[in-house]
């Protein structure tokens, strides 16, 4: 038989329990309402923990930094992305050391993104010791997990000497198909070389013109040069000089200084002789 006393203990106890549950719930509202805010301003849009109706930005504005800071650290204590985003937000505001602590907490809970821009830290010296082997080992594990970054990043680091070539470049294009078809335009842009250049298989212009097209259609500026120069001489696909000069003003305007050079030669294509045949100069148009 339960007693007055044990109704009003039991009905207090419930009380009790429920206002913990209403706690509980409100902050995990809070905290999501703070990974949302973090999302929103400082997502990295390669990142592959990145929820797919978050667009990202590839820089944080410099007027959200400290929102980024704020918000990011608040919702890391529950969210490996959350802690990435948090080491963007250092990075972007100068707190190189800060961003590595925050990079290798995400990299301790799986984050590939962590990897590659620790990798990349690494690779430069940058706030950090230089360490090839460790840049190139930070990118192999963001490879193996699927991340197109860490794939380009180590194609990229093999090819500038870094820690050595790729032990097997037929591996390395392998890696890059996975990537390009994830839709890395640096991906599809380094295996369009890999194609152009016969690297690591056989050498498929065709192909390589189809991967130049593809990242230059993200706006990649060495894509749309490499395109420009194979639509200009007909190489993999039909010739076509205002095209190629479309390609290479795209290219230049992004900064690309061997499309530049390019339009120069274009505007001045004419080549005046001699009687003897020695070229005197050239007719710009």
């Amino acid at each position: 038989m339960t007693t007055r006393s044990g109704v009003v203990l039991i009905a207090c106890l419930f009380g009790l329990s429920a206002l913990a549950l209403a706690a509980v719930q409100s902050l995990a509202r809070a905290q999501s309402a703070d990974l949302v805010l973090c999302d929103r301003i400082a997502a990295d849009p390669t990142d592959p923990d990145k929820p797919a109706d978050v667009k990202g930005a590839p820089e944080i504005a410099p007027s959200d930094v400290a929102t980024a800071i704020k918000f990011c650290k608040t919702a890391s204590t529950a969210s490996r992305r959350a802690l990435y985003q948090l080491g963007r937000a250092y990075a972007a505001n100068g707190q190189v050391a800060e961003a590595i602590v925050a990079y290798r907490k995400a990299i301790d809970k799986g984050s590939s993104a962590a990897m590659v821009e620790l990798g990349i830290l690494y690779a430069a010296g940058s706030g950090i010791a230089k360490d090839e082997a460790q840049a190139r080992w930070l990118f192999e594990h963001a490879a193996a997990a699927g991340n197109p970054r860490g794939v380009t990043r180590l194609t990229a680091l093999a090819n500038g000497g870094g820690a050595g070539p790729p032990a097997d470049p037929a591996q390395a294009r392998a890696m890059l198909m996975k990537a390009a078809d994830a839709n890395s335009a640096e991906a599809q842009f380094q295996l369009g070389v890999m194609y152009a250049e016969g690297s690591g298989g056989p050498k498929d212009d065709v192909a390589a013109r189809a991967m130049f097209e593809k990242a230059a259609a993200q706006n990649h500026a060495e894509a749309l040069d490499w395109l420009g120069a194979f639509v200009l001489s007909g190489r993999g696909g039909p010739q076509d000089t205002n095209a190629a000069k479309g390609y290479y003003e795209k290219a230049a305007a992004l900064g690309n200084e061997d499309a530049k050079a390019a339009l120069k030669r274009l505007e001045c294509s004419l080549i005046v002789k001699d009687r003897r045949g020695k070229v005197v100069g050239n007719v710009c148009f």
